[in-house]
């Protein structure tokens, strides 16, 4: 990527900066569009997040264009003298130009209105500290060989590396985010200056682990979110942010469907499942799936390394790590369960498994039987692909037995067909562990196949089963 073969008027032809440039020019302000909405250009992203640089007071430009374009200021920010609004479908933001220095103690800088050279070279990567005049609109404005490291791929800070991440060190992670979003290698200054402050990570005064987090999980939804995984790992990121992960480096596993170590495999597990699907939570999943296997590791001289309960030791670990990385806890349970269920249809290609197992996966795993599935093909990681066919294979015909099963018995979304008021009110109960006993006991009927799925055989087996739960003593 060369600026003479640029045609940098047509990257910034847009109807918003249109707008822009024509209310500056009315109401005398100097004006550039700067950092990702350039670099993404150059790039062929599309992007509807525009950040303009104002050289003086861009709140009180921002309070204009809001004026002239008939839409509400969303936010206003006096300290860092910045604005944001939304105009048909983008996210803009005016901001003055400034410069910054900081405190050991807090990522938060310090702020002076300054000039285009102190606003670009406090940017965090060279890549994002490009410019463009919006009223001279013939050259990027490039201080710090910014285009020559995006033709080469490469993730480097303006200036002094050290100084960069030790005064904000929430921009370790954004390297890596941005290494991994866009697979661009890190600098080797750089990246020693990551590994150094990586530390700094653990301030909770200096980045809240909310901010931390939320670059954690851009990273995974990467197209391919090894890359930035593997870069926590070998920078000493991981043992900072996420140290459960870390430990699975080294730890050996030999089967006929792995052929890496945990973090190794972990890692290609998470790319298959990225391949096939954006949910978060999935590839969030995938990358959890064997965290519980360090805690579970034992020597068998027959079969070498075995890791017995790790799926459910895993699970164990989830409300920990969930509660300390600050993420949803809505998604708890989602995760718990995938992680409880990953080998579950490995057992099931088995010969002559009886329809009650398939019922009772089907249950168990419920409305995330499909996102098990995706995962469970993506766990089959072995060099040899006529093993992986075979396996694969083995998973699409037990998915396929599972749906006969399913729709035979009419299990999907399967739950007893005699709720509990009902049972309360045949059996004369108040609210009781016997009322679970009595629909549990329901339940397995179904599942083994004793009874079918219907309300008239379900209440006719209550009425059956009934008088003997009653007799037993609490």
């Amino acid at each position: 990527m060369k600026p003479e073969k640029i045609n940098i008027e047509s990257l910034i032809s847009h109807p918003v900066i249109n707008k822009i440039k024509s209310i500056a020019e009315k109401k005398k302000f100097n004006v550039y569009i700067v950092g990702g909405f350039v670099r993404d250009k150059l790039l062929g992203i599309d992007s509807n997040d525009i950040d303009f640089m104002i050289i003086g007071d861009a709140i009180k430009f921002a309070k204009i264009v809001s004026k002239e374009i008939n839409v509400p200021l969303l936010a206003v920010y006096k300290n860092f003298g910045t604005a944001l609004i939304n105009y048909n479908d983008y996210k803009i933001e005016f901001a003055s130009a400034r410069k910054e220095s900081y405190k050991r103690t807090s990522r938060k800088p310090i702020v002076e209105y300054s000039n285009l050279d102190d606003d670009l070279s406090r940017r965090d990567f060279t890549i994002n500290a490009l410019a463009i005049d919006i009223h001279k609109p013939d050259m990027i404005i490039d201080k710090f060989n910014g285009l020559t490291d995006l033709k080469d791929k490469i993730i480097r800070t303006p200036l002094d590396p050290e100084k960069t991440f030790d005064d904000d060190p929430l921009r370790i992670m954004r390297a890596i985010r941005f290494a991994s979003e866009l697979n661009f290698s890190i600098e080797q200054k750089t990246f020693e200056a990551i590994n150094k402050y990586a530390n700094r990570l653990k301030e909770d005064s200096v980045v809240s682990q909310e901010r931390i987090t939320n670059e954690f999980l851009l990273i995974l939804q990467s197209s391919k979110p090894s890359i930035g995984l593997n870069l926590m790992l070998l920078s000493g990121v991981m043992d900072v942010v996420f140290p459960e992960i870390s430990k699975l480096s080294g730890v050996e596993q030999l089967s006929d469907y792995h052929h890496k170590d945990v973090f190794h495999h972990t890692l290609q597990v998470v790319d298959n499942v990225a391949r096939e699907t954006e949910n978060l939570w999935l590839r969030f999943s995938a990358l959890v799936h064997d965290i519980g296997k360090p805690q579970t590791k034992k020597f068998d001289s027959k079969n070498g390394w075995t890791f017995h309960g790790h799926p459910e030791q895993g699970a164990r670990m989830m409300k920990n790590i969930f509660l300390k990385m600050r993420l949803p806890m809505n998604k708890l349970e989602y995760v718990k369960k995938l992680i409880l269920l990953h080998l579950r249809p490995i057992a099931l290609t088995e010969e002559n498994v009886t329809d009650s197992a398939f019922r009772r996966l089907a249950s168990e795993a419920g409305e995330y039987l499909k996102d098990l599935f995706l995962l469970c093909r993506a766990d089959i990681t072995s060099k040899n692909q006529d093993k992986v066919q075979k396996y694969l294979k083995n998973f699409d015909n037990v998915e396929k037995r599972i749906i006969e099963v399913q729709e035979k018995d009419n299990l999907r979304n399967f739950q007893s067909p005699v709720r509990g008021d009902e049972i309360m009110e045949i059996c004369n109960l108040k609210p009781c562990k016997k009322v679970g006993i009595i629909k549990k006991k329901i339940e397995e009927a179904i599942l083994e196949g004793i009874i079918p799925n219907d309300y008239n055989a379900a209440k006719e087996y209550l009425f059956k089963i009934k008088d003997e739960i009653l007799s037993q003593k609490d």
